[in-house]
């Protein structure tokens, strides 16, 4: 990293310094989330409600390959900016090259898994008929994907952790945008179905990756990483999983609530709840992709300034994301509580889809306010490279509190129950966050005060 990048994450004023890496990050996110919106779309209007419901199957084995890219990345990621906050550039370099070495073996062992156990996977999807061939059709193709999705989600992580916004956000923006020309093109003029979106998504996530790749080649990337770098180093893969096992969490957390209430949503409401959740799934996703967007801005600056030990400027870029965080959350929770059926109308003319998203539209947003602080928590304590609290606060909605709630609340009101189960899980992990978030602050304040920072 350059003296000038150094100075820029270490003196420039918070607020525009987050301004600058978040919007790249942000335009590239809301693009990446808007080709899962696309694939929806085209799918409800070009196939049917059932094949929504089959993409809905399928989504959570895409969210694990996923989770997969994005832990490995972002355990790297804190590595790498910490390390060259501390101008350690041998060790970043070292972090990145292991980390492309683990998203490789990562990905081909999910390919090879998923295709030999195919059949039991879907089983335990809560794949029923009429959605089973829809789910089959999709999730086979995305599994031969499962390698260059990895990697292109570590390269934008390295990307950014290095203080390059665009790059990260073109090499997204090549992914996406292949993705939705070419879904149009597979599923109306081939006639290929959801397989046509699958293939959509696997290319581009392949030239996503190319790119990336003829970048590192070249080396056109601040952190330079050679073969030598890709040989696991014991040391450098432990910090690496431990920081990026609370990402993996939250995500597979994600990925088997999905499948939890798939089968749920089967048990006590029929196939057209499942087609329902997955619309709103997908519509919640992108709605997030904004925040997302943020929370990578924050982190570079975030980690480097922790790692110069300069406490003042972690505390003000903390602040002023979670401010921003709570206003967009509640924004959010106004549109998609005040006008469900609309967004529903985008994805199906169905009248019995839409009653049906909107009902459950509702319920998962009614406490959607209290999640950017806690999504914010959970990212802070990752960057400063603090992984328990991270493990602990990313587990606790979907593991700590949802799933508990799932498994009770439906038993005595049914689908109700389950409704219900979102915005309970919803405002403890929120309550917990924030207290942690006091006592970390607390302590922080100390350091800050025994170094007589001026920051």
């Amino acid at each position: 990293m350059s003296n000038a990048q150094r100075a820029e994450l270490g003196v420039a004023p918070v607020g525009t310094l987050l301004v600058k890496m978040s919007v790249p990050a942000t335009v590239a996110m809301m693009v990446n989330g808007l080709y899962n919106l696309v694939d929806t779309i085209f799918i409800g209007r070009g196939v049917g409600t059932d094949a929504i419901g089959g993409l809905a199957l399928a989504f959570p084995v895409q969210m694990i390959v996923m989770g997969v890219g994005m832990a490995i990345g972002q355990g790297a990621a804190s590595v790498v900016s910490r390390n060259l906050g501390a101008e350690n550039d041998r060790r970043a370099r070292r972090a990145a090259g292991n980390a492309f070495a683990l998203a490789t073996a990562a990905g081909l062992v999910i390919l090879a898994a998923g295709l030999l156990f195919l059949e039991p996977l879907l089983g335990l999807l809560g794949a029923m008929d009429p959605l089973r061939g829809h789910a089959r059709d999709y999730l086979r193709i995305i599994l031969y994907g499962s390698p260059f999705i990895a990697l292109a989600m570590v390269s934008n992580n390295l990307f950014r952790a290095e203080g390059k916004a665009r790059t990260a956000m073109t090499t997204m923006l090549i992914g996406a945008v292949t993705n939705i020309v070419l879904d149009p093109l597979f599923i109306f003029g081939f006639r290929m179905g959801v397989a046509g979106a699958a293939w959509a998504t696997v290319i581009g996530q392949f030239l996503a990756f190319a790119f990336s790749a003829s970048l590192f080649l070249r080396r056109r990337t601040l952190v330079v990483v050679r073969a030598k770098h890709w040989i696991p180093r014991a040391s450098v893969l432990r910090e690496i999983t431990a920081l990026g096992v609370p990402t993996f969490v939250r995500q597979g957390g994600q990925s088997i609530v999905a499948m939890l209430l798939n089968n749920m949503f089967g048990i006590y409401g029929g196939p057209v709840y499942i087609s329902a959740y997955g619309v709103v799934f997908r519509l919640i996703l992108f709605v997030f992709m904004p925040l997302f967007g943020t929370v990578q801005g924050f982190q570079p600056i975030a980690g480097f300034n922790y790692g110069a030990r300069l406490y003042g400027r972690v505390r003000r870029t903390l602040r002023i994301t979670a401010v921003y965080a709570t206003a967009y959350t509640t924004t959010a929770f106004a549109l998609l509580f005040g006008f469900p059926s609309l967004f529903a109308g985008i994805f199906t003319s169905d009248p019995q889809l839409i009653a049906t998203v909107s009902r459950v539209m509702r319920s998962v947003v009614a406490a959607f306010p209290l999640l950017g602080i806690q999504i914010v928590g959970g990212a802070y304590f990752l960057v400063i490279g603090k992984s328990i609290p991270s493990l602990i606060l990313n587990l606790s909605r979907q593991f700590l509190f949802l799933i508990p709630l799932l498994l009770i609340l439906p038993r005595f009101f049914g689908l109700t129950g389950l409704l219900a189960s979102f915005p309970a899980a919803d405002l403890s992990a929120a309550v917990l966050t924030v207290t942690w978030l006091v006592l970390e602050l607390r302590q922080l304040g100390k350091e800050e005060d025994a170094l007589g920072s001026p920051n």
